[in-house]
């Protein structure tokens, strides 16, 4: 195994589709949009009153997508298609680059936990190494799964171990303990060709990495969340028999929330409760669908008094426009769902749908996605990324009422054909929001509303944002 500064051509194996041609009436209408003022121009920056835009640090040697975001003291680490790019965010208004590592594998989900560093690889690989080029699924040599780094030093990240998972690794979660972490693995799509992801596949990988040898890291289970009978096993069953949703064959991700023993899972046509009282043996205690607008369970987040979760749909898979009139307001955008009962009897409860207000061109990728809680007592505020639709700051404190209170965005990338980009992941971290835009590199905001303010006196020592804190513990 190994890790190297950027400095090479980075692998164009695992880039994500390329642009998508439109038809001239969908051009025509954008162009129209543009002039008429109802959305901003081609790469236009604009936002609410409200909202700062302070930095934007563009993608650098690593050319590929950018993807999720994790925190750590004075640090970001930013995910990307290519491999990892570390920042010194001291001092927010001047992001500084520490380091990079060139190590491809879609889609480089990242989170980090004292000195570990963890990285999803979720597109068939030669090898375990971050010099390994593309290979087939349906070549048993292929290696998908999980990297563990050493970010001791963070100007020199030390690749320490791999482990591989059934169907890769396309998120992950930690649940860290003071000896080991635990890491529950979500991953899906199997099929009968693929050696390494067999169907059924309705369940995660859990991995346990000691913390003072992550080299004797290792798969200790796959527990079963969706039982049933037959070659596709239980879950949603979508095709035919729900036409628009995605058949259940494992979860996109999970959120945990240690300090209540839960986990919300986002399972492609299912929502699932989860008790994680034993985190190497969770189960499931209650299970929803919504077969009528939700298309792609994608994400979860608890509130702070875990009496609520917001579940996004990824309708499009992220390079779809959805954000339109044609779409409407309720597909495509995030599902509030209140916790109520106690203990394993706890049910989750439909209250409302949010999407952001704001229409975008049909040549602009826009659908609900990564985002995060403001830490302020007695609200329910949250920051969410949209892709191209931008960052989105809302009120859920009224489940069935949520409102946007602040917005950033930048205009089309293109009006002539749909190409990706937009912000993939958008999180509060001590007083400000850092997003991570795939095609236009890492940016820093800053709200100011009476509303949000409390939240800049939350001090977080980390953040992995699907291993929720507890902010005022």
């Amino acid at each position: 195994m190994t890790a190297q500064q950027a400095v090479a051509t980075p692998d164009p194996g695992d880039k994500p589709a390329g642009q998508q041609e439109v038809s001239k009436s969908d051009r025509a209408e954008a162009r129209a949009a543009i002039s008429a003022g109802e959305i901003p121009g081609k790469d236009e920056i604009v936002h609410s009153s409200n909202v700062q835009h302070l930095a934007n640090v563009p993608k650098d040697v690593l050319s590929g997508t950018n993807s999720d975001l994790a925190f750590q003291g004075k640090y970001a680490f930013a995910g990307n298609y290519d491999g990892f790019r570390v920042f010194d965010i001291s001092n927010p208004k001047k992001p500084k680059t520490v380091s990079q590592v060139l190590c491809p594998g879609a889609q480089n989900d990242i989170s980090v936990s004292g000195d570990l560093l963890f990285l999803s690889t979720d597109s068939s690989r030669s090898d375990s190494s971050c010099n390994s080029t593309t290979q087939p699924l349906t070549e048993k040599s292929s290696w998908e799964g999980m990297k563990v780094f050493d970010i001791s030093d963070k100007r020199n990240p030390r690749y320490v171990a791999a482990v591989e998972t059934a169907c890769g690794s396309h998120t992950h979660t930690l649940v860290p303990e003071r000896k080991n972490v635990y890491v529950y693995v979500s991953s899906y799509a199997p099929h009968a060709s693929y050696p390494d992801c067999q169907p059924p596949h309705d369940g995660i990988s859990i991995i346990k990495v000691p913390r003072n040898a992550p080299e004797k890291s290792k798969v200790i289970d796959f527990p079963v969340l969706f039982p049933g009978e037959g070659p596709d096993g239980g879950g949603n069953p979508g095709g035919s028999t729900n036409p628009g949703v995605t058949k259940t064959s494992g979860c996109h991700d999970i959120t945990v929330l240690p300090e209540e023993d839960l986990a919300a899972g986002a399972c492609m046509g299912d929502g699932i409760l989860l008790s994680i009282k034993d985190p190497e043996r969770p189960k499931v205690i209650d299970q929803v669908q919504d077969n009528v607008n939700f298309a792609f369970w994608h994400s979860a987040t608890f509130n702070q008094d875990a009496d609520k979760i917001v579940f996004t749909d990824e309708l499009g898979g992220g390079g779809s426009a959805t954000c339109n009139a044609a779409i409407g307001p309720r597909r495509g955008a995030n599902g509030i769902y209140d916790v109520v009962g106690k203990g394993d009897k706890r049910e989750l409860v439909f209250r409302s749908y949010y999407k952001i207000p704001r229409h975008q061109a049909d040549t602009e990728n826009c659908v609900a996605h990564n985002g995060s809680l403001i830490p302020v007592k007695g609200k329910d505020l949250m920051v969410q990324a949209w892709y191209q639709g931008g960052v989105s700051i809302w009120d859920f404190t009224d489940s069935s009422r949520p409102k946007e209170i602040g917005y950033f965005e930048r205009g089309p990338i293109s009006t002539d054909s749909l190409v990706g980009g937009g912000s993939w992941s958008a999180y509060y971290y001590n007083g400000y929001i850092y997003s991570n835009d795939m095609a236009k590199g890492f940016d820093v905001l800053k709200v100011e509303d009476r509303r949000t303010d409390p939240g800049r006196w939350v001090k977080m020592r980390e953040l992995n944002v699907q291993t929720q804190p507890d902010y005022f513990d």
